[in-house]
Order: C-alpha cells, then sequence, then structure tokens
C-alpha cells in the first residue's frame, strides 16, 4: 500500500513493463550537516546555497538492480582521480541541483557549483553554472564554455524552451546592468527587497550559450521556471514589495510579454503548517495540472509537502476563475500521501524531497522520500546501567516506524531522515523502491529522461508593435481605474463618470496616473551607505517616478511607457496626489508589447485580478457605436466601436507618453454644450529649486528620463527659499513667505523663539543623528511641544492627574512621598507630543502639513503648484530621504 508508509514493497519487484528502458536521472548528497551535526537550515530566499558533496547518477531504468552511474564527477576530476579517490577518501566537494529533462529524453539540464579554491577570497570563488548532458553520446558539457562568461552570474534552475533555447535564474541582471549605463550610473546586481541577497531573476540563453536575455525584472527572486504545453514559461516569484511577502506562481512568454499572476496570491495560509507555505519546484502534469513543492521559508527539517494544482479553474485554493464562480475548492490536493505535516511536529506521512511524474499516461510518480521514523521510547539507557559498555554500545537506540500510539507519546523523539527513490502508483495504491534508503544519503532531485509532447513554441507578446520595439517602450491599455476586479466603484455608474454633463470634471476622483520604478539597491562594496538614506521607513526602500499620463472621464488610460523595467501604477487625484493603495508588485512591458488590463485591484481582496482570463469582464465596454462621439462629448473626438475614451483619443491626438509635468487639458467637454473647464499644469520649470529631472528631459521626455527626489537636493531648498518681495525701493510689498521667517527657533533678532506651528525648517544637521536635516525630523517623526522659558526653549511639561482629576506625585519605592527642598510634595509632569506633519503612507496622509495651503488656509498660495506637486509626489513615493543610492553619503 502507498499510505505513506502503512506497507512498503521494498524488495526486488519485477521489471516494469513500462518504465523499464526509461533511465532516470538524480542527485545524491550526504546529510547535510552543519557542525553541531545538525541539519542545515533552509531559506528560499538564499537560491544560491552551496552545499558540497552532491553528486549526479543516472540508472538505464527504474528498478533497484540497474547500476548506477556517476555523470558529474568527470566535469572535475580525471578518471584517475576518480579511481583513486573511491578507493581512499572522497572527492572535493561539489554541488549539484535543479535537473530538467529535453523534451525528446535525450538530454539533461542542471546546475553544478565547482569545489570551494581554498583560500581564495569570496568573489574569486566558482559560481554556479547550467550544464548538459547527452545521453547518446554520454558526454557532459557547461552550456557557457568561457570561464569569463560563466562566472558572471550565479546561473540555477535551467529549463529548455520548444525552440532549443534555455530559460534559467541567474544574478546576471544583464539589461539591469545594461540600463544602468545608459542611465549614467556604475553597472552593478541589485539585491533582493530584504537587501541581503542579489536578485535572481530570469534570463535565457541560445542552446550554446550565447546571446543571453534577461526576461523578468522582479526585484527580489523569480526561480523554478518551467514550461506549459501552451508555451508559457511558469515560476515561482518572490512578491517582496513593502509589506508583501510571499513565493507566488507567474507566467509569461519568452520574449517576457504577458506577465501575470497565475495562482496563489490568497493561498499561503494552510492547516500542515503554522508557518506561511511557499509554492516552489513547479512541475507541469500530464493531465495539466501543476504539480508543486510546498515549504515554509525557512526549514531546519529537509523536505515537506507536495500538492497537485487546478491551475486551469483556480486562482487561489478557494477561488475559481470568474468565468467557473460555481466551483468551491480546493484546487490544491496532496499529490501522493494525505498525512503529511510540514509545521514541525512529526509527520505521519514522512517527508517529500522531490517528486517527478511519469509522462507514460500511468499517473505514476518518481519520488524522494523519507519514511516517519522515530526513537523507541522505552529504549531509555540508564548510565549506572551502562557504565562497562563501550560509547558506540551505550549510544545505539532503536529506531521504529511511526504509528498513532509512537506519534501521542510526549516522549517521543524524531529520529535521522532515511531518503529513498520510489516510484507510487496511485491507480493501485503502491510504491516500489528504486533506491534502498540508506543512512545519511539525501536524494534531492529526481527526473525520468523520458520523451513528452513538444509545447507551443516558444511565444510573443499577443500584440507586438515593432516601432515601440525599436525604442525600447511597451505600451498599456488600462479599460478603467473605477473598474475593482470586475465591480464598478463609481457613485452612480461610470457612463455617467464619463458623461460631461452630468460629472463635472471637478468630481472625477481620478485625474492622472503616475508611473513609478524601483531601483535596485546595490550592495555594500558597490555603494556602502547608511540605513538612514531610506528615510523614516525602509518600505518602499527607493523609488523614481517615470512620469505622467492622463485618465480619461471613463477612468480610461492608454500610454507608452519604458520597457524591461520594474514599473508600477499610482492614481492621482487633481492635485497629483495618490488615492487609493501603493500597487505592491511589479509589473513590466517587453519592448513592442502592447498589454491591456480591465483595471484595479485592493490588496484585502481576493478577487481573481492580475491574470486576464481569471477575471471578470471589464465593466467598461466602451463605445456603443463607430464615427460617433460618446454622449454629450466633443463630437471631434469620434469613437470607434468599443474603444474607451483613452483609445479614441490616442487615435486622434495621438498615444499618451509619460511627461514630467502634469498637464491638464479639458479636451472632452462639448464647447455647444458647455464651457471647457480651464487649462492647467504643474511644471518642474516654475521651481525656483533645483530640479529632480535633468535639464534635457525637463525639455523633452525620452525612455530614460527619469524624476529623482532627494530630500536634501530638492525637498529642503523648497523650506529655504527665500520669498520675500520687495518694491523698487527695496520696501517689503507683502509678508515675508519665507518658511524659515517663522520656522525656526531663532529670530531676526537673534532671540529664541518658538517655531510656528512647533515646526522648525532650517537646514541644519541634527546633533543626535547628523543623517538627517532638522527639518526631515520634524516633519516625519513625532517631537515634543517646546515652551519659551526664560529665554530658552525646552520641552513643555505638563502635571499628569489620575482618572479623578487629582495630581499625582512622585513617590519612593516604599510608596511614600518625595518631598522638594521646600518640603512640598513633587507632582509628576510629562512632554506633550507634536505630531509629525508628513506620513510615508503618502501626500493625503499629511494633511497637517498640506491643510494650511488649501483655498482660505493660512498658507493659502505661499507655496507654488509645482511646490506642492513635488512635495506630493515625493510622499507619494515613500518619502525617502534619498532616492539614489550614489547620493546617499557613504557609511
Amino acid at each position: 500500500m502507498g499510505c505513506g508508509g502503512d506497507q512498503l514493497l521494498t524488495a526486488e519487484q519485477e521489471p516494469d513493463p513500462v518504465v523499464v528502458d526509461v533511465p532516470i536521472a538524480y542527485v545524491k548528497r550526504p546529510a547535510p550537516l552543519d557542525e553541531d551535526l545538525v541539519l542545515v537550515t533552509q531559506d528560499l530566499r538564499i537560491p544560491n546555497d552551496f552545499l558540497p558533496g552532491a553528486q549526479l547518477f543516472i540508472k538505464p531504468r527504474a528498478s533497484v538492480s540497474a547500476l548506477e552511474k556517476n555523470i558529474s564527477d568527470g566535469a572535475f576530476f580525471t578518471e584517475d582521480e576518480i579511481i583513486a579517490a573511491s578507493e581512499t577518501s572522497p572527492l572535493a566537494g561539489y554541488d549539484v541541483k535543479d535537473l530538467s529533462v529535453s523534451y525528446d529524453g535525450t538530454h539533461l539540464l542542471f546546475a553544478m557549483r565547482a569545489p570551494e579554491i581554498e583560500d581564495a577570497d569570496d568573489d574569486e570563488q566558482p559560481s554556479w553554472n547550467i550544464w548538459e548532458y547527452d545521453l547518446t553520446a554520454d558526454a557532459l558539457r557547461r552550456v557557457i564554455a568561457s570561464d569569463l562568461d560563466a562566472g558572471f552570474g550565479q546561473d540555477t534552475s535551467p529549463t529548455y524552451l520548444p525552440d532549443g533555447r534555455i530559460v534559467f535564474s541567474s544574478t546576471r541582471q544583464q539589461a539591469n546592468q545594461a540600463l544602468l549605463l545608459d542611465e549614467g550610473k556604475p553597472q552593478y546586481q541589485g539585491l533582493d527587497e530584504d537587501r541581503d541577497e542579489i536578485a535572481s531573476v530570469l534570463h535565457v540563453m541560445d542552446a550554446d550559450g550565447s546571446d543571453i536575455q534577461q526576461i523578468s525584472f522582479n526585484q527580489s527572486h523569480d526561480l523554478n521556471p518551467m514550461v506549459l504545453s501552451s508555451g508559457k514559461i511558469l515560476f515561482s516569484r518572490w512578491d517582496n514589495v513593502a509589506n508583501n511577502n510571499n513565493i507566488n506562481i507567474y507566467q509569461m512568454n519568452a520574449d517576457g510579454s504577458d506577465l501575470e499572476i497565475v495562482y496563489g496570491r490568497h493561498s499561503h495560509n494552510s492547516e500542515l503548517s503554522a508557518e506561511a507555505l511557499q509554492f516552489t519546484q513547479l512541475t507541469e502534469q500530464p493531465n495539466g495540472q501543476l504539480l508543486a513543492a510546498l515549504r515554509p521559508f525557512v526549514s531546519n527539517g529537509w523536505g515537506g509537502e507536495y500538492v497537485n494544482i487546478d491551475i486551469a479553474n483556480y486562482i487561489d485554493n478557494t477561488m475559481p476563475l470568474a468565468s467557473q464562480s460555481g466551483l468551491n475548492g480546493p484546487a490544491q490536493v496532496s499529490a501522493l500521501f494525505d498525512n503529511i505535516l510540514i509545521d514541525g511536529s512529526i509527520s505521519p506521512g514522512g517527508v517529500f524531497l522531490a517528486v517527478y511524474p511519469l509522462w507514460d499516461n500511468s499517473q505514476r510518480m518518481l519520488f524522494s522520500w523519507s519514511q516517519c521514523r522515530v526513537y523507541d521510547p522505552e529504549q531509555v539507557l540508564d548510565e549506572n546501567e551502562n557504565e562497562n559498555e563501550s560509547e558506540s554500545e551505550s549510544d545505539v537506540r532503536t529506531i521504529l516506524p511511526c504509528d498513532d500510539e509512537l506519534i501521542a507519546n510526549p516522549q517521543i523523539e524524531t529520529a535521522p531522515q532515511l531518503f529513498g527513490l520510489w516510484i507510487f502508483d496511485p491507480i493501485d495504491d503502491t510504491q516500489l523502491v528504486i533506491n534502498v534508503p540508506e543512512e545519511g544519503q539525501f536524494y534531492t532531485d529526481v527526473v525520468a529522461m523520458q520523451p513528452r509532447a513538444f509545447p507551443a513554441d516558444a511565444q510573443q507578446a499577443e500584440e507586438f508593435d515593432q516601432d515601440l520595439a525599436n525604442n525600447n517602450l511597451g505600451r498599456v491599455h488600462i479599460k478603467s481605474v473605477y473598474d475593482f476586479a470586475g465591480t464598478d466603484i463609481t457613485a452612480q455608474g461610470i457612463a455617467i463618470m464619463a458623461d460631461p454633463t452630468q460629472t463635472p470634471i471637478g468630481d472625477r476622483p481620478a485625474r492622472f496616473l503616475r508611473i513609478v520604478k524601483a531601483v535596485s539597491i546595490p550592495n555594500e562594496e558597490v555603494r556602502d551607505f547608511d540605513n538612514s538614506a531610506f528615510g523614516r521607513s525602509r518600505n518602499q526602500l527607493m523609488r523614481e517616478i517615470i512620469g505622467y499620463v492622463p485618465i480619461e472621464p471613463d477612468g480610461s488610460v492608454y500610454f507608452e511607457a519604458p520597457a524591461n523595467v520594474p514599473l508600477a501604477f499610482s492614481v492621482l487625484d487633481v492635485n497629483g496626489r495618490r488615492v487609493g493603495e501603493r500597487h505592491q508588485n511589479w509589473l513590466q512591458l517587453a519592448a513592442g508589447e502592447v498589454r491591456t488590463c480591465n483595471g484595479c485591484h485592493s490588496q484585502d481582496s481576493e478577487a481573481p485580478h492580475g491574470r486576464a482570463d481569471a477575471e471578470a469582464d471589464s465593466i467598461n465596454l466602451g463605445s456603443a457605436n463607430t464615427g460617433s462621439p460618446f454622449p454629450n462629448t466633443n463630437p471631434i473626438l469620434f469613437a470607434d466601436l468599443g474603444d474607451t475614451m483613452a483609445q479614441t483619443s490616442g487615435r486622434i491626438n495621438g498615444i499618451n507618453i509619460p511627461f514630467q509635468d502634469i498637464n491638464f487639458e479639458d479636451i472632452w467637454t462639448d464647447p455647444a454644450m458647455q464651457t471647457p473647464a480651464s487649462s492647467f499644469a504643474y511644471r518642474y520649470g516654475d521651481l525656483q529649486s533645483p530640479l529632480p529631472i535633468t535639464a534635457a528631459c525637463a525639455l523633452n521626455w525620452t525612455s530614460l528620463c527619469r524624476i529623482q527626489i532627494n530630500f536634501p537636493e530638492h525637498i529642503q531648498p523648497i523650506f529655504s527659499l527665500d520669498r520675500q518681495v520687495f518694491d523698487e525701493d527695496g520696501l517689503p510689498l507683502l509678508e515675508d513667505q519665507s518658511c524659515l521667517s517663522c520656522h525656526t527657533p531663532e529670530g531676526e533678532d537673534g532671540l529664541a523663539q518658538i517655531p510656528a506651528a512647533q515646526l522648525d525648517l532650517r537646514a541644519t544637521p541634527l546633533t543626535d543623528n547628523p543623517d538627517f536635516l532638522s527639518s526631515y525630523r520634524e516633519l516625519m517623526f513625532g517631537d515634543n511641544e517646546q515652551e519659551l522659558v526664560e529665554g530658552a526653549l525646552l520641552d513643555r511639561l505638563v502635571i499628569v492627574t489620575d482618572q479623578n482629576g487629582n495630581t499625582v506625585f512622585e513617590v519612593d519605592e516604599a510608596g511614600e512621598l518625595i518631598l522638594n527642598a521646600e518640603g512640598n510634595a513633587i507632582p509628576v509632569t510629562r512632554t506633550v507630543g507634536v505630531a509629525n506633519s508628513m506620513s510615508v503612507n503618502g501626500a493625503r496622509s499629511s494633511n497637517r502639513f498640506f491643510i494650511p495651503f488649501n483655498t482660505g488656509g493660512s498658507h493659502e498660495g505661499w507655496l507654488t503648484p509645482a511646490e506642492l506637486k513635488l512635495l506630493s509626489e515625493w510622499l507619494d513615493i515613500g518619502g525617502q530621504y534619498y532616492n539614489d543610492p550614489f547620493a546617499a553619503p557613504l557609511n
């Protein structure tokens, strides 16, 4: 029986007529133990860990009696060295993992790392490389032949594309580094968003290792790529923006286009474990379901559970596609045994290290499995009884297979894992041994070198524009920002929102779209700066702004944006301030890609979103006619059937490109029906302080233009600007509206004063933290209210009272009153807090600062629209102290 260890068939089985001629490949390694002989901790976020001692073997058939052949030793050692090692001591350790079979079953791809170089520095040690074994020719080769080229990154997780190329995960960040040069920055490999490891993302290369191209642009890892029968690349993405921290399942085309989530964003909690479980080691099965390993990020024990996932009908475990709303789930079920636990307790069904489906219509699976084992609880050796026994004799303890009674015993101890290789037949409910388990040996990968159907050809974007590709651009069409997972969030419906006669422009909540780009963070060897460079919060790390485009009355947006960079979008109000949540996962466009999405999504909602075939239909059906304007709009803008307002405007006026300024022009109001709204612009050119863009970009936007805001360089000058206006005789015309005329602790007479609104906006380094100017500290952090006492600024103290309003006095340890020199009781006092004026959550969360500048406010007109826009966008992207790692001072 195959019930997780109830009954095992470990004797030599008769040759299986189906798999007798199918070679199997596997990785065998000694149990990975640390210096204390404890299993090395696995962390999914460290994909390039080096654990020497692994070896790659092939058997000609899946049978215990079949002889295994080592095919990896020859990469590093001569035949004589291999023979000598088998007789004396083991060879120096290398590492192997990530097996993948060609579609004809004749070739094997894998990642392998050479042994450590003694006394070499970390940057001189070997890297992970992609290797290929030709079964027919019995030949082994490194895919990238050049030592120099092979050493440019850590290359892992290879798999074949149907056109013969190879997709793999790598720290090379080939396109990222090229773009850094184009942006005038030094080349470097960016860290993941935890700033622990260099991010490993997807690349493709030709079969000979040439023409390496980066195709994914996540800021944390993209791992485990495999190719679906559709030709799409499926992979595990570590979504790690801000408060996100999960590995989800994504797909894309082989050129990096059509990136979208497939499964898992709301499926990480499980009764199998108290910790969130992540999706790794993805494999498509013959029946179209997905096989995936479930692992916590960090595991002290090796192995875990494997599940079958119905990705054809579900986007989450209990959330079907919108078109399959009658289904309830679960979408994921145990792939082999139903009694696996990975919560740190004893797992009755044991644990799995690797599972691979056979492509012979038998539903069978190869797997590496350790049966549940515990030490005999009755065998407790007494030191007195065994004082005459040798240490080795007294240390021997009997190991028993688990049963319910043993597992229920609170004194039970788990025994070391014992992995073997097996075949599981779900039809007969049997498991047959292929490699008998050996103490201290782990099987960490297994595959069958068996032919299977070729997928569809590696794909390109469904819509492709060569002119865009030539300019390294993509194009985005958002049908309506008022569409939240198929729900119209407008008060009276999108048709009324889009009609200028029924909804005045001033009542439209969504006016502009901000396009934001991630800034890759270098490691300390490239640029060593202090954490204070991120400012109040490191949640958003560093960000740049690509530019702004308008949102049309129906909520639609149509624009071009740079290709091959990590992007996020924010919806803005009339003041250029973000409304709603930040976009907390990275989007990308392939060069030439034309991408359409329905709308927006809330992170709290579990409704299908982000996967084209999973979402509900768009709320925006577009124009009902061809050649007619939208209802009550400017007749010049005549629509085609089904077009949104953004598509119509793009066809007639040209498709929007991001612009550094926010510009508004009322193109939709019919002048014959009502007066169009006044145009306005928030222009950097109107600033009297340094611009956060280059002079060239201020005149002409290109795909390389970036808005980069650093507090000391671009925000502080707004507060330091002298705004006093004088007449021709040098006399002041108006009240001095300079920020530092009031927001300073020192008056014009040189005497101390209370800064207006308890807000000190000077560009003075803090004495207790010189990394920040006093203005940043005052704006972004809470502080104590101050008062003027005998010419000195001191924290204001107030007397503490109890719940009845009585004064609370200081007492000693015995509860007796403490008296002052005059013999009077001493009241307990406390400081009075002053809330921060600005918030890293964005401009609309910073009302304490902005309200005085509103119409009718005490500071109305004191800051220009361009200055308020700069302050707003800086807060919306996170209020960082620096958004350029190379502007931040060295540590």
